[in-house]
């Protein structure tokens, strides 16, 4: 009886505690507007913008599964190759409307996530990296041979997508294709940011913490993994879907290791475990790749692998504390 009414009024602290957590800061209102505003503001890096958008959905994709349940991942791009192909598949044979294609992709990679999350049940950091890159290179050679459906190294051409709504058409200056990424980026945000600011996603922190006492207290440690891996699955694909529709084209490397390196990558630059370090991730890893590709054709990858170097020596902490003793004089001169 004690423990009982030890444990009433922790309840609703606990309620309060989650609400509060799950409310927006002014910043993120901020970043969304900001974003939008890049439509009218940066008309002429609108192809660029739309690569971060959908970088940024595969990276939050990851974020996931990494940030929120601890599992690592190096074949991540087995999904986001899956969604790709099942968009593009679905466009080629008649269906361009996208939105069909999204939900399309998503169902193919979600089931994809689902059947081989059971394998990740089973071991190790070290055997979830093998077990996810061996699934990406399976695929990508599966594509390769089935030339006469995916196209082979040639790639999946004659995607043509129809407008979006029925009223967008794509464009070459990519307007249409940003705007329709953003929007589809920031409604699967909304969801994520439910997910993980919910119950589910408290538990999803306990089992990437302790597994073993999660399940001690009665979290349904492996219901949850496979849930978030699915999840993390249908974002994945997509954001494939995304790529393959605004380019309407689809080639062999939607499946190459690179593509889930970068992705890593992307979350290392922003950090995990808080949603917005795939989207900040994005727009630093596409805006330095941008840049020294046009400054070193050759070498821009040595100069983000000494980015990320710095990074790693220095320590993400010492750099927020570094920007912090700068910003608060002028936060504090503009209170005055």
């Amino acid at each position: 009886m004690a423990v009982t009414t030890a444990q009433a009024p922790a309840a609703p602290a606990a309620r309060r505690l989650l609400i509060a957590s799950a409310r927006w800061r002014w910043w993120e209102f901020a970043v969304w507007i900001a974003a939008f505003a890049a439509i009218v503001l940066l008309p002429r890096q609108l192809l660029l913008l739309n690569e971060i958008a959908i970088l940024a959905l595969f990276a939050l994709s990851l974020d996931l599964i990494l940030g929120y349940a601890g599992i690592v991942s190096l074949g991540h791009a087995a999904f986001f190759g899956l969604g790709a192909y099942a968009a593009g598949l679905i466009a080629k044979f008649g269906y361009g409307d996208p939105l069909l294609g999204l939900l399309g992709a998503a169902g193919c990679a979600a089931v994809l996530g689902f059947a081989t999350s059971f394998l990740l049940l089973r071991g190790s950091d070290l055997t979830r990296l093998m077990v996810t890159l061996g699934i990406a290179l399976m695929l990508q050679e599966l594509a390769n041979r089935e030339s006469w459906l995916t196209g082979g190294a040639d790639g999946l051409q004659g995607v043509t997508m129809a407008p979006v709504l029925g009223r967008f058409d794509f464009d070459i200056f990519g307007r249409t294709a940003y705007v329709y990424s953003l929007c589809v980026l920031l409604v699967l945000f909304l969801l994520a940011r439910r997910v993980v600011h919910s119950p589910f996603g408290l538990s999803l922190r306990a089992v990437k913490l302790n597994p073993l006492r999660a399940r001690a207290v009665g979290i349904s440690v492996n219901v949850r993994l496979v849930a978030i891996y699915t999840m993390s699955a249908a974002y994945a694909g997509v954001a494939g879907a995304l790529s393959a529709q605004t380019t309407q084209y689809v080639s062999l490397d939607v499946f190459d290791f690179i593509r889930s390196a970068d992705v890593m990558l992307v979350l290392v630059l922003g950090g995990v475990g808080y949603l917005y370090g795939g989207i900040l991730g994005a727009l630093i890893f596409k805006a330095m790749q941008d840049y020294l590709s046009s400054v070193t054709a050759q070498y821009w990858q040595f100069w983000i692998g000494l980015v990320l170097v710095i990074l790693v020596l220095v320590g993400r902490d010492r750099i927020g504390a570094l920007f912090s003793r700068i910003t608060v004089p002028f936060s504090r001169g503009a209170r005055s």
